[in-house]
């Protein structure tokens, strides 16, 4: 299926679609440090650019034959971290669906926080889906039950043209794990250590983990272990019990992309890809439903048992 990633980062989402068996065409982001992180680890091309200007996004894709349209618009204006009000940001979460409902694939994939199903823009950019003729299928998925080791919680909008609301609910149920993830059971004792330290927003919540739970949300930040942290009762071990942050790669790790990805750019603008990121392992559960339901819909139209109106 021929895919374009818009608000594409450092690529996450592209590398799990990838993974699957989608051919990506090309991708698009307005973040000069992420294009150039993702350039180094992709064959097609990113293109920088604001994709605020929908008219000009929508030419360079209308000559373009595209099965799938995914992205995920920054969500700094849904975040749980952020002020949960929807500023410049959130309208981009509507250019998403402008172009969408122009460029009319047969699919698209809208990616985001958990909180973003609620906001006023997400209701707007459904209504022009729905307006457009997609059936759609919203869900918030944990990754920690997708094969991330991560307890991290984002919604998706999966359309696709001429479909029932709903489709891929179940399957995607069935699909997921019964358990959570644990950072062993995905790296075994490869990382080395057993206890790390996460800065809590807050102290009245823990900030030491243990690798036999899954790691909690990465975020784009990562502090170092203050001097003042007071411990909690909720601490697995004692802080000075050779605890210590992750590193950037480790963190890089538990997001779930290869060993061998190239990381571009100062620490700051690494950290920041990172916890920006889809999970990788995520966006290739996400793609896989997607994949598996078009070849069964394939099949039926070889055999003529399912009728389609061209």
């Amino acid at each position: 299926m021929r895919t374009i990633d818009l608000f594409a980062g450092c690529g996450g989402l592209s590398l799990g679609f990838q993974n699957s068996g989608f051919e990506i065409l090309r991708a698009y982001d307005n973040w000069d440090k992420a294009v150039e992180c993702y350039s180094g680890n992709f064959d097609h091309e990113i293109y920088q650019q604001d994709l605020n200007d929908v008219n000009q996004l929508i030419d360079n894709l209308k000559h373009i034959q595209v099965d799938i349209i995914i992205g995920g618009p920054p969500c700094q204006d849904f975040s749980h971290a952020g002020k949960r009000s929807e500023g410049a940001r959130a309208g981009l979460t509507q250019s998403f669906s402008e172009v969408i409902s122009s460029v009319r694939p047969n699919w698209y994939v809208m990616e985001n926080v958990d909180r973003a199903v609620k906001s006023q823009s997400y209701k707007s950019a459904r209504k022009k889906f729905k307006e457009s003729g997609y059936g759609i299928t919203e869900i918030v998925l944990d990754a920690s039950y997708c094969g991330v080791p991560q307890k991290r919680k984002r919604f998706f909008s999966i359309g696709k043209l001429d479909e029932r609301d709903g489709f891929l609910s179940e399957r995607i149920k069935l699909s997921q794990s019964t358990t959570p993830m644990s950072i062993r059971d995905y790296f075994g004792n490869s990382l080395g250590f057993e206890y790390y330290y996460r800065h809590p927003r807050n102290y009245n919540r823990r900030g030491v983990f243990s690798i036999d739970e899954p790691a909690p949300t990465m975020r784009g930040v990562n502090r170092p272990i203050p001097a003042g942290y007071p411990g909690h009762a909720g601490d697995p071990v004692d802080i000075n019990d050779g605890v210590r942050s992750l590193t950037y790669q480790e963190r890089a790790l538990i997001q779930t992309f290869p060993k061998n990805f190239k990381w571009v750019g100062s620490k700051t603008a690494i950290e920041q890809m990172i916890g920006n990121a889809v999970p990788v392992n995520l966006a290739a559960f996400v793609s896989r439903i997607i994949r598996d339901y078009q070849i069964e819909e394939w099949r039926l139209i070889e055999e003529g048992s399912l009728a389609v109106n061209f």
